[in-house]
C-alpha cells in the first residue's frame, strides 16, 4: 500500500485516482484550492466514486510515499509548494503532463532525480467540479529507470495500460505532435468532427509536420508518417471529442498554448527550423 498525493484534479489528475483506486491497495490524498465534496470518474469499466481525503491547507500536510503533479502546465507555480513540501520529506514525483519540459518546470522546487517524466494519452473530459467522463483506455508512458518503474508499479491490476520506454524524449514529442493538432481545434472552437473536412485535413498535416521537424532536431525519433498517423486518429475520434486544449476554451479556462505550441516554436527557434503555421496558430490563440 502506498500513501499518493495528487496534486490537480482535473480530468487527468480524476481518471489518475480512479484507476490507483481501483488497485484497492492505496490512500489517496487529494490536494485542491477548494474542499472536494465528492467525485466521480465515469471510466469504459464502469462508475467509480474516489475515496479519499482532502487537503487544500499545505499546512495541514503530512508525509506520503509519492507525488502526482496532473496540474495544468500554466499551474506549476501552484502545484510547486506542495511538490517542495512532499519531497522534501524524500517522495518522489511523478509529472503527468503535456508538453516536453516536465524537468524544467520543478527544476526549483525538487531534485532532479526525484521526477519521474509521465505522458498520458486518456481521452476524458471533466462535466462538472466532482464528475468526469472518461471515454477510452488510459495509456502512461514513464521513463523506464528504477524510479520510474517504481511508479509504474502503482497501477499493477489497474485497467492503466502502461510503457515504460527508455526514449522518454519521442514519447514526449509524438504526443505533442498530437497536441499541435489539437490546437486547430481549439481554435475553430470546433470538436473532432472539425478534421473530416479535407482542407482542415491538409493543415492539420502542415502543423503536424512542423512540429515532427523541430523534434527530430531536438533528438526524437519520430515516424515520417506521423502527421497522417495524428490526422486519422483525430478522424476516429467521436465527432463530439473534445480536446482539453478546447474544453478549457469553452470553459473559459486558460489555455496551455505555451507549452504546446509555445514549446515548439521555442524549439524551433532554438534550432533554426521554421514554423510559420505553429507561429500563427500560437498567435491567434494567445489572442482570443
Amino acid at each position: 500500500m502506498a500513501r499518493i498525493a495528487i496534486v490537480g484534479v482535473g480530468a487527468i489528475g480524476s481518471v489518475v485516482a480512479a484507476l490507483l483506486q481501483s488497485v484497492e491497495q492505496h490512500e489517496l490524498i487529494l490536494c485542491t484550492r477548494r474542499p472536494l465534496s465528492h467525485l466521480n470518474v465515469e471510466t469504459p469499466e464502469g462508475s467509480i466514486n474516489i475515496s479519499y481525503s482532502n487537503l487544500t491547507d499545505l499546512s495541514q500536510a503530512g508525509s506520503v510515499d509519492w507525488v502526482i503533479v496532473a496540474t495544468k502546465t500554466y499551474d506549476a507555480p501552484g502545484a510547486g509548494a506542495w511538490v517542495e513540501h512532499f519531497c522534501r520529506q524524500g517522495a518522489p514525483v511523478a509529472v503527468i503532463q503535456n508538453g516536453v519540459e516536465h524537468h524544467e518546470r520543478f527544476a526549483s522546487y525538487v531534485q532532479r532525480d526525484q521526477i519521474v517524466s509521465v505522458i498520458i494519452d486518456c481521452p476524458a473530459e471533466r462535466r462538472a467540479p466532482e464528475s468526469v467522463h472518461q471515454r477510452g483506455p488510459a495509456e502512461l508512458f514513464i521513463q523506464a529507470d528504477v524510479l520510474g518503474r517504481s511508479f509504474a508499479a502503482l497501477f499493477q491490476g489497474s485497467a492503466a495500460q502502461i510503457t515504460l520506454t527508455a526514449d522518454f524524449l519521442s514519447a514526449a514529442w509524438r504526443k505533442l505532435c498530437m497536441n499541435s493538432a489539437g490546437s486547430i481545434s481549439a481554435l475553430l472552437g470546433k470538436p473532432a468532427g472539425v478534421f473530416q473536412g479535407e482542407a482542415i485535413g491538409e493543415a492539420t498535416l502542415e502543423v503536424v509536420r512542423e512540429c515532427a521537424a523541430v523534434g527530430r532536431a531536438v533528438g526524437a525519433i519520430l515516424d515520417e508518417d506521423i502527421p497522417q498517423k495524428v490526422l486519422t486518429q483525430y478522424r476516429n475520434y467521436p465527432i463530439d471529442s473534445v480536446n482539453s486544449l478546447l474544453a478549457d476554451r469553452l470553459a473559459g479556462r486558460p489555455m496551455e498554448t505555451d507549452a504546446r505550441i509555445g514549446a515548439i516554436v521555442r524549439h524551433g527557434r532554438q534550432h533554426n527550423i521554421p514554423t510559420p503555421r505553429n507561429s500563427l496558430l500560437l498567435a491567434l490563440l494567445e489572442a482570443i
